[in-house]
C-alpha cells in the first residue's frame, strides 16, 4: 500500500508495469515519444519489490484493476493501455498532461 503511495504523485505520470507485459512495453514505448518534463514521466517495475501480489492486489482495491499496466495522471488512475489510447485518440490526453504541467 505504501509502496504505491508514494509513488503517485500530482503533476506526474505513474505507470505500473511489469517488463514482461506487452501491453506495458506499448505503454512505455507510446509515452516515452512524448515531450514531458524531466521527472514527470515514471515508470514502476512491481516485479522489482517481490511484493507483485499484494501490489496488485492493492492496485485493484483502488483502482478496479489488478491487470498492469495502470497509468496515473496526477493521482488518477486513467485505466491501462487501451484507455490511454482511447483518451489519445479523442484528443484529452495531452491536454490533461499539460494542465498537470507534466509536458
Amino acid at each position: 500500500m505504501e509502496f504505491v503511495n508514494s509513488n503517485i504523485q500530482p503533476g506526474k505520470v505513474v505507470v505500473f508495469i511489469k517488463p514482461t507485459c506487452p501491453y506495458c512495453r506499448q505503454t512505455k514505448d507510446f509515452l516515452s515519444q512524448l515531450s514531458f518534463k524531466p521527472g514527470a514521466l515514471i515508470f514502476v517495475d512491481i516485479t522489482a519489490t517481490g511484493d507483485t501480489e499484494r501490489i496488485q492486489d492493492y492496485l485493484q482495491q483502488i483502482t478496479g484493476a489488478r491487470t498492469v499496466p495502470r497509468v496515473f495522471i496526477g493521482q488518477e488512475c486513467i485505466g491501462g493501455y487501451t484507455d490511454l489510447m482511447n483518451m489519445h485518440q479523442r484528443g484529452e490526453l495531452l491536454m490533461r498532461l499539460r494542465q498537470i504541467g507534466a509536458l
